[in-house]
């Protein structure tokens, strides 16, 4: 099918709040895609959907989106656990996949997806938004035109006082999300920070976790209905030092719920020889020395920004039409994932954990398939 003359047609498997975010996205983008089909495990969910954005099609289960004659590329917005196999199985379709974040639930996991993506022709995007926010996407440029010099150092971090989701529901047990703050707010800081310093590869972990409140049942926040008969098995703030191969680090901080004095925004701080950036929230800076004095440029969402989930979207359509790498690739997926598996590995052990990518180089931006995933205590 020659998809550059004609509207990628789109299937969307779970109508929940993020599933409803990427049909109210790309419906904006009616020229270019078509919603043709959507599913959800509760269909009256997904009925009521089809009728909010017109879409004709609505399936009684994800294989049947997956396997669709009307289904060009999948949208896969459902709970962590079931991200790796429907994306494999989509791939293996011969579907062009937009993953939500994180691209799976843990390291091995996140290798099957990476591997089912080198086999097949087909684009596999994860669904990182904040890449696309205005205020990172300034930065991100003066760090590829080298005016920040050498980012030695970051710090990032997602401070939430009170904002534990969904107690007691697949938010919260371990098995079914991978994890709590770490890999549901953590993943979007870890990978923008990566993202900002220029894709460093990360070599060895340190980390701590811990679960203060949500067993005791405080710092609930507003975000998903609790279930009180419910589990809560993963930790409400995490912490992080990751060292990277070229020897620059990044330290990241993270919690649901915490006491201490917080706005609850996110936020990256990047340290370089000639530079240095800052992002928070919808602001940030650009810091330099000239002249022997601190100089400071202001950065800011300009008023009629589009957005950056109408951006990804846009950016997905045009990989898929292009035969282009996506900016959020599955790799920037598996490094995140091989990241948050060592930093739960080394708050269990104690010790720093070291990262065997078993993966090589031979050219810039061509990577050779090897074992992934591995991890050695040290």
């Amino acid at each position: 099918m020659n998809q550059s003359k004609q509207r990628i047609r789109i299937g969307i498997i779970g109508a929940g709040n993020i599933g409803q975010v990427h049909m109210r996205e790309f419906s904006k983008l009616a020229e270019e895609c078509e919603i043709t089909t959507v599913t959800d495990l509760y269909l009256p969910l997904a009925e009521q959907r089809a009728r909010e954005f017109g879409i004709p099609h609505v399936a009684g289960t994800p294989e049947e989106v997956i396997n669709s004659p009307r289904v060009d590329a999948v949208i896969i917005g459902v709970p962590n656990q079931f991200h790796a196999s429907l994306a494999i199985a989509a791939l293996e379709a011969g579907k062009h996949v937009l993953v939500e974040k994180p691209m799976a639930l843990n390291g091995q996991a996140a290798r099957d997806i990476w591997e089912a993506s080198q086999r097949s022709d087909r684009t596999l995007m994860v669904a990182h938004q904040m890449r696309w926010e205005s205020v990172p996407m300034i930065i991100r440029e003066q760090v590829e035109r080298g005016e920040l010099g050498r980012i030695y150092t970051a710090k990032t971090g997602w401070y939430r006082r009170k904002g534990i989701p969904g107690w007691g529901t697949w938010f919260t047990r371990m098995n079914e999300s991978g994890g709590g703050p770490l890999i549901d707010i953590g993943v979007h800081m870890l990978d923008l920070a990566l993202f900002l310093m220029g894709n460093p590869k990360p070599v060895s972990v340190y980390g701590s976790t811990y679960g203060e409140f949500g067993p005791k049942r405080k710092g609930i926040g507003t975000w998903g209905k609790p279930d009180w008969t419910g589990v809560y098995d993963v930790e409400d703030l995490a912490t992080a030092m990751i060292k990277m191969e070229d020897g620059s680090t990044l330290t990241l901080e993270v919690s649901w719920a915490v006491h201490m004095d917080t706005d609850n925004t996110p936020f990256v701080h990047l340290m370089g020889t000639e530079g240095g950036a800052t992002y928070r929230g919808a602001t940030g800076k650009l810091l330099m020395e000239k002249f022997d004095r601190p100089l400071e440029t202001l950065l800011a969402r300009p008023e009629n920004d589009e957005g950056e989930r109408l951006r990804l979207s846009r950016h997905f359509l045009s990989c898929i039409r292009e035969g282009k790498e996506p900016i959020s690739p599955a790799l920037s997926g598996l490094t995140s994932n091989l990241v948050l598996d060592a930093i739960y590995e080394s708050s269990r052990t104690g010790h720093e954990v070291i990262l065997d990518w078993g993966v090589t180089e031979s050219q810039p931006g061509e990577v050779i398939q090897g074992e992934f995933g591995k991890a050695e205590v040290v």
